[in-house]
């Protein structure tokens, strides 16, 4: 057999494996790939209902909600944003999406695409969601034209996480109908998410997150009162309409063919949630995330980096981005190749305004310890190597923060 020509786009094996640590797509433990890698089965078999039934009640346990119905989608996360946009969306009705950095930004630029009135809220960048914006923009509001509030849980291009129980008691404080909508692509499965508690009356997520799955998979758990709405003002919509979905038919539930293979996929990801307990999916989230800021806190005592939240309670489970200061020389591209090629860590760059500014570690989905101080040491043997001004102790910091009793002092 000849050999491969040089221009072939085969690559090298790499021995061991690539960590992968961007906050998306992320690794996807054994048990899913192998569920997802089962043989197809007809539409009438009966364990395909029997998957699809699971895959709901799992979703309605995740989210701590026993009422929702849940509707199931071939998307990504910009698909669920049509998804909801479109079953909320009617004539003189508009839609308040509260400024939350880049990903708010763009489902309110792709809401105003299809035809829908959007309103948006001042946002301020390092900080979460003005609160106290939303509530003005309801009471202001008096003739009851805003349908819901879309909210960005946690912004993936900024490590920051926003406050929904404030959200909520800032809609019920202004005595608004709107209904309270949540995007928590990047933090289902990696914060608390209590639909029921928090009065969330739709909740939109994407599979290769916190979900440890590959991309292709959306969901939405939508309450009565958003199933209300969406019944009372049917729109120009067939393949993301929840009325037409909201059946015991599998070929109406899915619009079609049912996407099989993620729903085993899916099935064997709430598995592996609930055996480890979603208080501990919790718990080792944020775990991990305390020891990336703990590091990144040690790199930024020379003054170049630091992390791009300013608020601390702020800082995100999923991930966290590392500003490079202004003027310093210091490009996060470089920082990320070098990573990715010579240490074997993939890690995010920056989107929208931060593209050039930051560099992202993700640390949500399949992570343990070991994988957390395996991605902190690749990125400081990048910063080494491309003589990043940076402080010293960050694996020690991490180690620390990993070592803590739970409740405990250190």
């Amino acid at each position: 057999m000849s050999a491969l020509p040089p221009t072939s786009t085969v690559p090298a094996r790499i021995p061991g494996a690539r960590f992968i640590h961007s906050p998306g797509p992320t690794r996807v433990p054994d048990e899913v790939m192998h569920a997802m890698q089962r043989p197809m089965m007809d539409l009438m078999d009966p364990r395909v209902a029997a998957v699809i039934a699971s895959c709901e009640a799992g979703v309605r346990r995740l989210v701590r909600s026993g009422r929702a119905d849940v509707f199931f989608y071939a998307a990504n996360g910009h698909g669920m944003w049509e998804a909801v946009t479109t079953n909320l969306s009617a004539p003189g009705k508009a839609l308040l999406v509260a400024g939350g950095g880049h990903f708010s930004d763009s489902w309110a630029m792709q809401t105003e695409v299809l035809g829908s009135t959007v309103l948006r809220t001042p946002y301020r960048e390092g900080h979460p969601i003005d609160v106290a914006a939303i509530e003005a923009a309801l009471r202001d509001d008096r003739a009851h034209r805003i349908a819901a509030v879309l909210v960005v849980h946690t912004d993936t291009s900024s490590g920051i996480t926003s406050d929904l129980g404030a959200i909520r008691r800032a809609i019920d404080a202004a005595r608004h109908p709107a209904l309270f909508v949540v995007d928590a692509v990047a933090s289902l499965a990696a914060a608390p998410l209590p639909m029921d508690d928090l009065g969330i009356d739709v909740l939109m997520s994407a599979s290769q997150k916190g979900l440890m799955m590959p991309p292709g998979l959306g969901v939405a758990a939508v309450n009565a009162r958003a199933m209300a709405f969406s019944e009372a003002h049917p729109g120009p919509r067939f393949y993301w309409d929840w009325v037409r979905r909201r059946s015991d038919l599998q070929y109406r539930k899915f619009c079609g063919t049912p996407p099989l293979a993620h729903l085993q996929g899916l099935e064997a990801a709430l598995g592996l949630i609930e055996r480890e307990t979603l208080d501990g999916v919790h718990a080792r989230h944020c775990r991990l995330a305390g020891a990336v800021h703990a590091a990144v806190g040690r790199w930024a005592t020379a003054g170049v980096l630091g992390l791009h939240c300013r608020v601390p309670r702020a800082l995100s489970a999923s991930v966290t981005a590392i500003e490079v200061r202004a003027g310093s020389g210091v490009d996060p591209e470089q920082v990320r190749s070098v990573a990715r090629e010579r240490f074997q860590v993939a890690i995010a760059g920056g989107l929208g305004p931060l593209a050039g500014r930051v560099f992202r570690i993700g640390h949500l989905g399949d992570m343990n310890e070991a994988t957390i101080l395996g991605a902190l040491a690749g990125v400081e043997a990048a910063l080494r190597v491309l003589n990043v001004p940076h402080g010293p102790g960050a694996l020690e910091a991490a180690i620390a923060a990993l070592s803590r009793e739970p409740g405990g002092d250190g």
